[in-house]
């Protein structure tokens, strides 16, 4: 079962920023602070902008391949279940701990409401977003709008009353520590970003993924980076080091020296609404990233199951749900370190996997959306975000380590037995050493993908089209030599002799020519019988000779039908039509691989259906 296309813009804008407005704003500054001094500004914007690689890349291939765990599905196609189970499992690691981690800052400043105990306050709060998100995609992402813009809304009282106080006394010395813990600490606070992830673990229930999905990736991460930057910016001008290092409410202490007693109210609740939408957006999306494993046969089954009311999938949620409560009673450090951690391992993975699906040369990886700049950007971010792992330091790389290593056991004692999955690695490799490692598999995935993603209908050309025998012909030939044998393939379908086909269209080529444009030929004949009509295509690399004047032919579409089919015999010209006169028709006809890639061409053109 599907899962349902329910979100928009609006929604998608939400989910992104409400996952990244939370704790990485109103708890993680005052700890990064105590790092890096009043250059924590720095260690946010360096963060960002290396986020940037990593979420065109994720936004193109999302775009491409719009399927719930957008990251975790695109890194299989790309790099193969060994390295995609690793990534599936990263992700949903990465996206529940923060989860956890947002509502760990739930409980913290629960303290300043309530007597309740702090744990108990998260729990509750987890158990009431596993059963929101159980009811529905829509209905969680409802909320999701509602804090994000009542979030937004505090965020700019704060600043309006807080940059004409900034003292820049406060931002002096900027850099205490040196430069090293400013780098350092931008891998400490790349948790931040993680909201971008979600949007691909959604992407299959977004309405039009290829435009929506990248707006609302550079959209939302646009508007968090200038936050963050403006809001702990503010944060160090207004206190001094010693009451805001390590702090674990920031914005809340420098409200009450902007505002007052009141403001710190207002941000306090601030703060609430920006858990509530991490969590809720963490527990949203994480659990769709064991979709993508389950549905390959990469983790068990179970976990592909959607609700046959609410859409939603109830066994990953509630999987998901274990793992986030019990997150909960972790220590605060080793969440956010882990968090972080998995986060930038994804999004190197995402980078390489986006240059791989480039240079496999796949016909049908037709993204909506490139990402710019390419390899150029993507090879910068690779270096950035290894840069972040190794100045993080050692309880980093251990924890990385570690979470690798879990992954690869997953998949050698569970998804190497039990899934394959053709993957565009296989067809780098293939088209460097010229070994046949492939077959049409993953083309053929990525077809149904797009069909799917553009709504392409089938109309009975598409349906004939998909068994019609096709020619890929080597060498220079004439148009008997290629009629010839167009008539013995389409002897069976016909049910009719080879010559006897052979003879009728060279009768109709000599009546006029069927050459169309220098390079491309629609042959036509009409055969006896009733209800009787097909297609064959033919390339021909080094061009076929019909006359003096068009010695070059490429491409011919050969169509036959009995007498009663001949407006049908007019729909399929004015198909073809429209197919070749597609942008760079010839050269991608030239350049397709084998004979499915050409029937690929053929059904995957935008045209009338």
């Amino acid at each position: 079962m599907s899962l349902q296309k329910k979100l928009n813009l609006l929604h998608v804008f939400a989910i992104a920023t409400g996952a990244m407005i939370s704790s990485g704003l109103f708890i993680l500054p005052g700890i990064a602070h105590g790092r890096a001094g009043p250059a924590v500004v720095v260690s946010y914007l360096l963060a960002g902008v290396l986020a940037l690689p990593g979420m065109l890349s994720l936004a193109e291939m999302t775009t491409a391949m719009p399927k719930a765990g957008g990251d975790c599905f695109t890194i299989i196609r790309s790099l193969g279940p060994a390295v995609g189970t690793v990534a599936g499992l990263l992700s949903w690691f990465s996206l529940a701990m923060k989860s956890a981690f947002a509502l760990i800052g739930l409980s913290a400043f629960s303290v300043l409401l309530t007597t309740i105990n702090p744990k108990i306050i998260a729990v509750a709060f987890g158990l009431i977003f596993i059963v929101v998100n159980f009811l529905g995609v829509r209905e969680a992402a409802r909320i999701q709008v509602f804090f994000v813009f009542g979030l937004i809304v505090i965020i700019g009282i704060y600043l309006f009353f807080g940059l004409p106080t900034l003292e820049l006394k406060n931002l002096t010395p900027f850099t205490p520590n040196g430069w090293v813990p400013v780098f350092g600490t931008a891998g400490f606070v790349f948790v931040s970003y993680t909201g971008l992830l979600k949007i691909a673990s959604v992407a299959e229930e977004v309405k039009n993924p290829g435009k929506t999905i990248p707006r609302g990736m550079i959209l939302s991460l646009s508007i968090v980076i200038l936050i963050y930057i403006l809001m702990v910016l503010v944060t160090s001008g207004v206190l001094p080091d010693e009451q805001l290092n390590n702090t674990l409410t920031p914005i809340s202490d420098g409200a009450l020296v902007i505002i007052g007693p009141w403001g710190r109210i207002v941000l306090s609740v601030a703060a609430v609404l920006a858990f509530l939408t991490t969590a809720n957006a963490g527990i949203m999306t994480s659990a769709r990233s064991l979709v993508p494993l389950s549905r390959d046969r990469l983790f068990p089954r179970i976990f592909e199951r959607i609700h046959p009311r609410f859409g939603t999938p109830w066994v990953a949620l509630l999987l998901t749900g274990i793992l986030v409560l019990a997150a909960i009673f972790l220590p605060l450090r080793i969440l956010i370190e882990a968090a972080s951690m998995v986060v930038i391992l994804t999004q190197v993975l995402v980078c390489v996997s986006v240059i791989i699906l480039r240079e496999s040369r796949l016909q049908n990886y037709k993204p909506s959306f490139r990402s710019p700049l390419y390899p150029w950007l993507q090879l910068l971010g690779i270096a950035g975000l290894i840069f972040l792992i190794v100045e993080t330091g050692p309880e980093a790389l251990l924890i990385s380590a570690v979470l690798i290593g879990a992954g690869f056991l997953a998949y050698c004692f569970y998804g190497r037995l039990k899934g394959y999955r053709e993957y565009a690695l296989l067809h780098l490799i293939e088209s460097i050493t010229a070994r046949e490692l492939t077959t049409h598999m993953l083309e053929t995935e990525l077809k149904e993908i797009i069909r799917e993603r553009d709504t392409l209908g089938k109309d009975r050309f598409d349906e004939i089209v998909e068994g019609c025998p096709v020619l890929d012909l080597e060498g220079r030939l004439d148009s008997n030599e290629l009629f010839r044998q167009a008539g013995e393939a389409l002897a069976h379908d016909l049910k009719l002799p080879g010559k006897k086909l052979f003879e009728l269209l060279k009768k109709r080529e000599k009546e006029s020519s069927t050459v169309i444009s220098p390079s491309i030929a629609i042959p036509h004949m009409v055969v006896p019988g009733t209800h009787t009509f097909s297609v064959l295509l033919a390339r021909c690399r080094e061009g076929c000779h019909f006359s003096d004047s068009t010695p070059d032919v490429k491409a011919v579409f050969v169509l036959a039908g009995s007498k009663d089919e001949r407006n049908f015999h007019l729909v399929s010209l004015a198909a073809i039509a429209q197919i070749v006169q597609e942008d760079d028709f010839e050269r991608r006809w030239l350049a397709a691989k084998n004979k499915e890639a050409l029937r690929d061409l053929v059904l995957l053109a935008r045209r009338r259906r």
